[in-house]
């Protein structure tokens, strides 16, 4: 049986250049071999770049754009910190100075800040943070200004945080085939609400659209993400599904810009758990079942006869509970109505989708103990949602979504076609 073993001899620093003269570090830990052969490529680059702009020391060149201005110490970014690394200085002949393209190079990337929102999304506290990062006996160290102290994590959060909340609320929808778009809003404090939407294009894949803060859902709320949205290039000539959870201001915005024809869906579990919490224990069974057995219905017409006879039985029992019921009856019964497959409609009769984002959104924000701003929740709310978002599936029914392109097309025929004799007949 042979055996094969790596000696120090193996890798003799002559062959490796600088990282041979690092090599001594594995023996302390990996993580310093790592960090020390890193500076002395870096610095053999950065030497290069110095030799390309001055020429060879000692020399006089013609083609040369500068001159050598001695040494200074630079920070670069190495496991979530700061590590101190002594640069070269180039000074160009009018006196200004030459960056280094290997130096630009090696602070422009922004690892500091993804190493922060990557450890806060995942619920690491910034004051936790330098021990994420650095282990606390360990052979890299963190001294003042390594930049893994909890205030600079925060900073490093927020300025990431900003810059890709901006990039998305800017960013363009008019590539999106967008069918289906779920709108629905979080509580952050008591006088703090975000409205977010999410839309489902042709081929099941689901997108964070927009988000916006007001105070409560109010249809002003509400209208100015909509109208955020078509400024982004969302058409409101395009049919659509919107799923809401019953919010009237809501499907006000949503008719005011989308037009009256537009086909919207309540959530139907919003709607039974709103029904059950008013019901004494005793009808639940009964209730819960003859409401399963509506949703499940394929005629729209049976499920709705279904409905309004719970609704009579229960005017002796729980006569508010009755009139809760049939409010926005038609509303409930959209994906009925357009005649959708039954696993489509089981997809698309609730506000899940977004609920689940929001159930991500609390689990990400649930280190924050006091929101100081609503941009610091919008901060917060939009990178949980674009969190969320690496975790998304296709839409379970997504083949039969053509069947709801082909429904919806139908069902603004048919509303625009009608509207003109329901005019006149209440005219008359």
């Amino acid at each position: 049986m042979k055996r094969f073993n790596t000696t120090a001899t193996a890798l003799p620093p002559s062959v490796l250049g600088p990282v041979g003269m690092a090599w001594d570090e594995v023996s302390a830990s990996f993580d310093r071999f790592c960090l020390a052969a890193g500076i002395e490529a870096l610095g053999a680059m950065m030497e290069k770049d110095a030799e390309e702009a001055c020429g060879a020391r000692h020399a006089r060149g013609e083609g040369r754009r500068g001159h050598r201005w001695g040494r200074t110490r630079g920070k670069i970014g190495f496991h979530g910190g700061k590590v101190a690394v002594e640069r070269p200085r180039v000074r160009g002949l009018a006196g200004n100075e030459l960056a280094l393209p290997s130096w630009e190079q090696a602070v422009e990337e922004d690892w500091l800040g993804q190493w922060a929102m990557n450890l806060m999304l995942i619920n690491v506290s910034t004051r936790k943070f330098r021990r994420a990062v650095r282990l606390p006996m360990g052979d890299v160290p963190a001294p003042a200004g390594a930049g893994v102290s909890k205030s600079a994590a925060s900073r490093h959060f927020v300025a990431l945080s900003a810059a890709r909340m901006k990039e998305w609320m800017t960013s363009d929808l008019a590539a999106l085939d967008i069918m289906v778009v779920q709108i629905d809003g979080i509580h952050i404090t008591e006088h703090l609400v975000l409205v977010a939407a999410i839309g489902i294009d042709s081929e099941g894949v689901k997108h964070p659209l927009g988000l916006i803060e007001g105070a409560t859902e109010h249809g002003a709320v509400v209208q100015a993400l909509i109208d955020d949205l078509v400024e982004r290039g969302l058409d409101p000539v395009v049919p659509r599904l919107f799923i809401i959870d019953g919010s009237k201001a809501l499907a006000k915005a949503i008719r005011r810009s989308f037009g009256r024809h537009t086909a919207i869906q309540r959530c139907q579990i919003h709607k039974a758990r709103n029904i059950m919490e008013r019901l004494p224990n005793s009808l639940h069974a009964a209730v819960r079942r003859v409401l399963r057995q509506a949703w499940e219905l394929d005629d729209a017409d049976k499920a709705e006869k279904l409905i309004r006879n719970l609704a009579q039985r229960l005017e002796r029992d729980a006569p508010g509970v009755s009139k809760s019921i049939l409010e926005g009856l038609d509303e409930i019964l959209t994906v009925s109505r357009l005649g959708l497959p039954a696993e489509l409609r089981r997809s698309l009769a609730c506000t899940n989708i977004i609920e689940n984002v929001m159930g991500t959104v609390r689990q990400v924000s649930r280190n924050v103990k006091r929101w100081q701003s609503a941009s610091m929740a919008l901060r917060w709310t939009a990178a949980a949602m674009l969190e969320a978002k690496k975790g998304f599936r296709k839409l379970k029914a997504y083949k039969q979504l053509p069947a709801l392109r082909a429904a919806l097309v139908a069902h603004y025929q048919t509303a625009s076609n009608n509207y003109p004799l329901a005019q006149k007949a209440k005219a008359a």
